[in-house]
């Protein structure tokens, strides 16, 4: 049998066409790639930047930062008199232009007090002439006495650094001493708040495949017509508002609400319960929401399953109950990592419903994200804590990655 070989011109063609070929398909996909570097790459970006890259006081006073650098701050001695001319006229420029209160915002995180401190002397220095401007610590001082504190020019010089890792370490609940190292802050919020947020998160998971992976399995071995229909009622609360959804569980769970009056009129309580605003609350609430998200992925893999497994395992002496856990389980795996993949993904990211029916006590992390990002304005903080939000979801799923593939390889 005589073989083929292509002549130099129509392998050259050949090549032409493919490279053709990947064009075309690169032009289909190209709005795809687009879309989701605006909607996703791009943001996300922009999250992981602010975290380390804050140049708000280094743009507010450049010449008072740049002088600052030379100044060795473990001495615990004032820097050189000749900062604070410089640091005046910056002042004064910014209380001209109304932007002395992003200064002292920035400073009072690392100096508490500084704020007003700030925001005052501001005011002083911009009805003062430029050449009647303080030019020494001692003058300074008169204005506001905390201005002769190395620890406020430390500050200072600190918040100035456009490439930072506080934030990061305020997030971790760690702090920088003095000499350099990193110590465990006093007072312990944020970790404890991602221990929290991932213990609901949790509880909420395992709610939904208590409750969903027998409702799947049902959904399954019913016939058809009256799967159908349940499954309309699975789909239902996608049809019906996050708000309304939530505010049902208020007018549900609330001291003089639904449940409460129908246990105290059947004498099983005697005062009503204290459900809402608690942990219990947002737990409840949040099952109940993200329920289809475990049902869904539950469903589509045990519908391709095939039944005649179990009833051979059945067969052949087999119990119900240990046939239906070495044979019809593991076939199920994929389907229920996927489901709590996305319960555990949803639920640890929500903040909506927690922030109305859980309170103080069941509030997650994510309520203090849209905090710092809505009210405190601390956007470098809220993206540290985001940043370290995505690698938490990232290293879960690269444990469902693991569990999958484990899964195909021995069902394989």
């Amino acid at each position: 049998m005589t073989e083929y070989v292509l002549s130099p011109e129509e392998i050259v063609h050949s090549q032409a066409m493919l490279k053709r070929k990947k064009r075309i398909l690169f032009c289909f996909v190209a709005p795809l790639l687009l879309f989701i570097s605006i909607s996703f790459v791009l943001p996300i970006g922009t999250m992981l930047s602010r975290s380390v890259y804050h140049p708000v006081v280094a743009e507010l006073i450049p010449e008072t930062i740049l002088a600052l650098e030379s100044w060795d701050e473990s001495t615990g001695d004032l820097p050189d008199e000749s900062v604070v001319g410089i640091f005046t006229s910056e002042l004064k420029v910014l209380a001209q232009i109304r932007d002395s209160g992003k200064l002292a915002g920035d400073v009072n995180r690392l100096f508490p007090g500084a704020s007003s401190l700030v925001k005052s002397t501001a005011r002083r220095l911009k009805k003062t002439d430029v050449d009647k401007l303080p030019q020494n610590f001692a003058a300074l001082a008169a204005i506001k006495p905390t201005w002769d504190d190395p620890e406020l020019w430390r500050a200072i010089k600190k918040s100035g650094r456009r490439f930072t890792d506080n934030f990061y370490l305020t997030a971790l609940d760690l702090t920088r001493v003095d000499s350099g190292e990193i110590e465990a802050r006093s007072t312990q919020i944020y970790i404890q708040l991602y221990a929290k947020s991932l213990k609901l998160a949790l509880y909420i998971t395992l709610l939904t495949i208590l409750i969903g992976y027998p409702l799947a399995y049902y959904l399954v071995s019913i016939p058809p017509r009256i799967a159908n229909v349940l499954m309309i009622c699975v789909l239902l609360p996608f049809w019906t508002s996050l708000l309304v959804r939530t505010t049902s569980w208020i007018a549900l769970l609330q001291t003089n609400g639904v449940i409460n009056s129908v246990l105290q009129s059947l004498h099983i309580i005697n005062e009503p319960l204290e459900m809402l605003y608690t942990q219990f609350a947002t737990i409840i609430a949040m099952t109940h929401i993200l329920l289809p998200f475990m049902v869904l992925p539950l469903y589509s893999v045990m519908k391709g399953i095939d039944p005649s497994y179990l009833r051979a395992a059945l067969s052949l002496g087999g119990k119900p109950i240990p046939a239906f856990i070495r044979i019809y389980m593991p076939m199920t795996v994929p389907g229920l990592a996927a489901g709590s993949l996305l319960v555990f993904i949803i639920s640890i990211g929500y903040y909506i419903t927690p922030a109305l029916v859980g309170g103080t006590d069941g509030q997650m992390i994510s309520n203090i994200i849209a905090f710092h990002m809505q009210s405190s304005n601390n956007w470098e903080l809220a993206a540290a804590l985001g940043s370290l939000l995505l690698a938490v979801i990232l290293f879960m799923y690269a444990i469902y990655d693991r569990i999958v593939g484990v899964s195909n390889i021995k069902l394989g």
